[in-house]
């Protein structure tokens, strides 16, 4: 299977969030012609009945800017605890870190390197009560800029810290675009799936087959896994915002879990049980996102995302956003 892929001139790639966050542009493609909205739009395209899923995992400062004894720079990057104060993570200059490697922060022992693990990651034991205590925000590369307010990179209703990368179709939303979507009688419920650096992974591969995704936590509460099932039974649409949610929704009903770890790679040919819209950011050239978002619209992508270059639509992590239905 061919890795969808396009041109994405650097000049569209947003290196600040949208302010106020509701001021962020929305693609309607669910209209014929798609119509150019904003965010704070959203509401008025729900129906009652309609569920709305978000989301709600935490973003963690997983990068840690440490040094070796030597006085080497390192970075480890904690993706997530393996438990007994282990923790899986990306650490930088690999090459150069020998297990048992002690990694420092102005003086202070914060983590030990250890072996490679499967994943091609490295295990690292934690020599503090918490090491994200020492760290920052992990920003996606692409990111140019620092951040002013750190909670820009965290949505307005993140609850459980887990997440190395932040679900960003939500950033946007704001207390009062969710209450006027209550009001217009849509059910608003939670997921909470761990995002991790796999998400945003490119794939590499030539095939998209032979690409392999990084297992992430997932959670599905009883009420909203209700919720969904109660609107599909009556017609209603359930919408998720954001890529994570789909996939934490599509995992439960593949696996009949609520709970557990998924490498759901959802690509074309995947038959979608749950999710009927999807509100999503524009997302990076051969990445598994673009091939989630070619899966739920079908080839119908290519000319939406020609429609937001085109108009000037700020696209990846920052950028604006749009609504699609399911093809």
């Amino acid at each position: 299977m061919e890795v969808p892929d396009y041109e994405l001139p650097e000049t569209a790639v947003a290196q600040v969030p949208a302010e106020p966050r509701d001021s962020a542009r929305l693609l309607d493609a669910i209209s014929e012609p798609p119509r150019h909205l904003r965010v704070r739009d959203l509401p008025a395209l729900l129906d009652e009945g309609d569920v709305v899923v978000l989301n709600t995992s935490r973003v963690v400062p997983a990068r840690l800017r440490l040094r070796k004894q030597t006085g080497g720079a390192a970075e480890v990057l904690l993706i997530e605890p393996l438990g007994d104060e282990v923790w899986e993570a990306m650490v930088r200059p690999g090459s150069r870190l020998a297990p048992g490697t002690v990694l420092y922060k102005g003086g202070l022992p914060v983590v030990e390197v250890g072996e490679r693990l499967v994943s091609g990651n490295r295990a690292v034991k934690s020599l503090v009560a918490d090491p994200c205590a020492y760290g920052e925000l992990a920003l996606p590369p692409y990111i140019h800029r620092p951040l002013e307010d750190p909670e820009r990179y965290q949505t307005v209703y993140s609850a459980r810290p887990g997440s190395v990368a932040a679900p960003t179709a939500g950033l946007h939303l704001t207390k009062a675009v969710l209450d006027e979507c209550r009001e217009r009688g849509a059910v608003v419920v939670p997921v909470d799936l761990a995002v991790g650096p796999g998400t945003f992974k490119p794939v590499k591969a030539a095939r998209a087959e032979d690409h392999e995704m990084h297992p992430e936590r997932y959670v599905v509460p009883r009420q909203t896994w209700e919720a969904c099932y109660e609107a599909k039974q009556q017609g209603r649409r359930v919408w998720a915002v954001g890529t994570t949610s789909v996939r934490a929704l599509e995992a439960a009903a593949a696996t009949g879990s609520l709970e557990g770890r998924t490498d759901l790679y959802i690509r074309p040919g995947h038959r979608f049980a749950v999710v009927d819209v999807l509100m999503t950011n524009f997302h990076q050239p051969r990445s598994t996102l673009l091939l989630l978002l070619e899966a739920f619209a079908g080839p119908r992508w290519r000319q939406l995302y020609a429609v937001a270059l085109e108009e000037g639509y700020r696209f990846l992590s920052f950028g604006d956003a749009m609504v699609v239905g399911r093809a």
